[in-house]
């Protein structure tokens, strides 16, 4: 097949779920397939380009100011969003520049599939029903809880806003496209619910051989958190744990130790640190495995999201016992007492961290159970194969 694969991003450096699940698959598809990938060209990270040829036969860059968070021109971006109908992480990737590159090459080559890996490339198509779009989360839905979520009615209102957006902008999209696919079958019903569109689904994979346990790996923390502090669910999850769950772990084990491991935490996250000498955040690391195989538990407090959580595997995976949410598991085909522990409350939570803690035979059997789990069935290579099926079916 000839596949041309529309993001907004390059996949290097890999520090985002969505990244390593089309990374992933990406790699196996490119060895059977010619794929054209088009995305924007971030100069601060001249490996995403340098790297690209490693899952694709053709790359084309574009070029697009992305404003950061909490930056001048973001606040500028937000403000001028207001009153536009797209959800501003919609809008951010829009551009002439990619919808004219889109047009050119879907008129100069017989693609067999065209691919839009998330929502927000979506408005720079011409004809989005040419697409299948590949969604990693129910976008609705995370804007939705951050509105349930939000401390202040000012915030509260916003994220509403922006939900009924991505109510608009997601439904009209879905509808549209050639196919829908999510990655778990929760994600496609919801997909059924909310907009009456017949998605299908393909499960979350782990490289088991990349993530298996080193012999003795040294110590890290008793807990660890991996995950992008730049994505704004991460970064809710992780201020609830330490504000709400944390202390009542301190109770019983005052010295517990917590590595919150992930790229761009904000000044407040960094904070955290200098006020507790028993929390670590390292910010970007080049590896995440050290601190996987060398903490007891791998903690996943998120109170907002979508889709499935590619680093509750990855811990598993690592043979790291991980407690977690509901959301935070959502759409994941983990049991809970047997290979994971579930907790929805603080204290729930806190129990089963102490529980666990205090444990080694108990816990080491959480993680065992685990690791037979996603070794049986969650390679990349059988989730790649389920894909493929999906765009090769009419």
């Amino acid at each position: 097949m000839k596949i041309l694969w529309v993001k907004s991003d390059f996949l290097h450096p890999t520090t985002r779920g969505g990244q390593i699940r089309t990374l992933e698959m990406l790699k196996r598809l490119h060895a059977r397939h010619e794929v054209h990938y088009v995305a924007y060209d971030d100069p601060a990270q001249p490996e995403g380009l340098q790297r690209a040829k490693e899952y694709c036969s053709f790359v084309y860059p574009l070029k697009l100011s992305i404003p950061p968070r909490r930056s001048m021109k973001f606040v500028a971006q937000l403000v001028g969003n207001l009153f536009s109908p797209l959800p501003l992480s919609v809008a951010r990737y829009y551009s002439l520049a990619m919808r004219h590159r889109i047009a050119t090459l879907i008129e100069s080559v017989r693609f067999d599939r065209i691919v839009c890996d998330f929502i927000f490339p979506a408005p720079n198509f011409s004809d989005i029903s040419m697409a299948v779009i590949f969604e990693h989360n129910v976008e609705t839905m995370i804007w939705r809880r951050h509105a349930e979520q939000a401390p202040d009615p000012i915030r509260k209102a916003y994220f509403q806003s922006q939900a009924e957006r991505m109510f608009r902008f997601e439904r009209d999209v879905c509808r549209a496209a050639t196919r829908v696919v999510a990655v778990s079958p929760q994600d496609a019903a919801l997909f059924k619910k909310m907009f009456d569109v017949d998605a299908v689904s393909v499960p979350t994979g782990v490289d088991l051989d990349y993530f298996r346990r080193s012999s003795a790996p040294a110590p890290t923390s008793d807990m660890v958190f991996v995950g992008s502090m730049d994505w704004l669910p991460n970064y809710d999850g992780v201020n609830y744990f330490v504000s709400e769950v944390l202390p009542l772990i301190r109770r019983r084990r005052p010295n517990c130790s917590l590595a919150i491991v992930g790229r761009t935490p904000s000044p407040d996250i960094q904070a955290l640190a200098k006020k507790d000498p028993n929390i670590k955040v390292t910010g970007t690391v080049h590896d995440v495995r050290p601190y996987l195989w060398g903490a007891k538990l791998s903690i996943v407090p998120l109170r907002i999201g979508g889709g499935t959580r590619l680093k509750i595997y990855e811990a598993m995976a690592a043979g790291t016992a991980t407690i977690s949410t509901s959301i935070g598991a959502e759409g994941l085909h983990v049991s809970h007492p047997e290979n994971i522990r579930l907790a929805d409350t603080p204290q729930r939570f806190a129990d089963e961290c102490t529980s666990l803690l205090s444990d080694d035979a108990q816990r080491e059997a959480v993680a065992t159970a685990a690791l037979r789990l996603v070794t049986a069935h969650f390679g990349w290579e059988n989730i790649t194969n389920e894909f493929e099926r999906l765009l090769i079916l009419p």
